[in-house]
């Protein structure tokens, strides 16, 4: 088996350990550690990466780590998971997406000994984590206010990211292109497969977008070998060629007639647009057939707004 070392640390066949980094110091000194969980088996196998709280508001992937640490499966498995629950901490401190100086981690890659924050993080991952690794899953959520349905996102140009976004076996899959300087690309680059999970909505917990994270994450882990299947079932995973926002045409107050996973007709009304005063009534229809994977949910909406999320079959 290869050599594992994580910030001076070998970690041996057989061994489950907790390694924290010290990052920084908050202004009032306060250390701030990132912790990495480490669980690998005396048998060899592939090297998974499972992280949560890249943007530090995006609760439900953060929580789906925790459980899946919790998950007595992790001590039959072979290989390594590596496990970050909490990437952004100071993000998560503070309620926000970002870092304090507002720089977006994901897109701070690949980071720098001596640069910002968000920098020294994307240093660390880059350097620490990714050489290690054979595949991950980066677990996020939609904006504020904004629901994805579970889905995986994926470069369908990455034909093993591809494979592996089916063995994950959620609801959707959509083609998403590397983007410059994110924790994904950067993998990519150096020839490792990371996945992004979309689940759920920021600042907000929900039940079942955390559940179909740490379930396919499982079925991910089976395919690998890694674990036992013990039974668990692939959703009837559609693959979306692609997808498009529609937006506002009107400022008022904002009503869906449809929910997350519907599947919609070009022409159907998805939802409509009225004033306070009663006087003004818009509809939005969909442009095209497909399924609904994002979903605005605030009720006061603004002409140019992102309403619905369509992914086209």
């Amino acid at each position: 088996m290869k050599e594992m070392v994580i910030n001076g640390v070998k970690i041996r066949p057989g061994q489950s350990i907790q390694i924290d980094i010290a990052i920084a110091r908050l202004p009032t000194h306060t250390l701030i550690d990132l912790p990495i969980f480490i669980h690998r088996a005396k048998e060899d196998g592939p090297t998974v990466l499972i992280s949560g709280g890249v943007h530090g508001d995006e609760i439900n992937g953060i929580v789906a780590v925790k459980k899946f640490l919790e998950e007595p499966d992790l001590e039959l498995i072979k290989g390594t998971v590596i496990f970050i629950p909490l990437v952004n901490v100071y993000g998560f401190l503070s309620n926000s997406r970002t870092f304090p100086d507002g720089r977006d981690l994901n897109r701070s890659f690949p980071g720098s000994k001596k640069g910002s924050l968000a920098s020294q993080i994307a240093y660390i991952l880059t350097n620490e984590i990714i050489p290690l690794i054979d595949y991950g899953i980066d677990f996020h959520t939609g904006g504020r206010m904004l629901s994805n349905y579970p889905q995986i996102r994926v470069d369908y140009k990455d034909k093993m990211g591809f494979e592996l976004a089916k063995a994950f076996g959620t609801h959707f899959i959509l083609n998403s292109a590397h983007i410059d300087k994110s924790f994904r690309k950067e993998a990519y680059k150096r020839r490792k497969s990371i996945m992004v999970y979309e689940g759920g909505e920021s600042m907000r917990l929900d039940a079942y977008a955390v559940e179909e994270a740490v379930n396919g994450s499982k079925r991910l882990l089976a395919h690998l070998g890694m674990i036992a299947s013990n039974g668990l079932e692939s959703k009837n995973t559609i693959v979306l060629s692609d997808s498009s926002w529609t937006r506002a045409k009107v400022s008022g107050i904002f009503t869906s007639s449809v929910e997350l996973g519907n599947e919609v007709k070009k022409g159907q009304i998805l939802a409509k647009i009225s004033d306070p005063f009663g006087k003004v009534r818009v509809p939005i229809k969909a442009s095209f057939n497909g399924y609904i994977v994002g979903l605005n949910n605030n009720p006061v909406v603004n002409a140019g707004d992102a309403l619905v999320h369509i992914g086209r079959i």
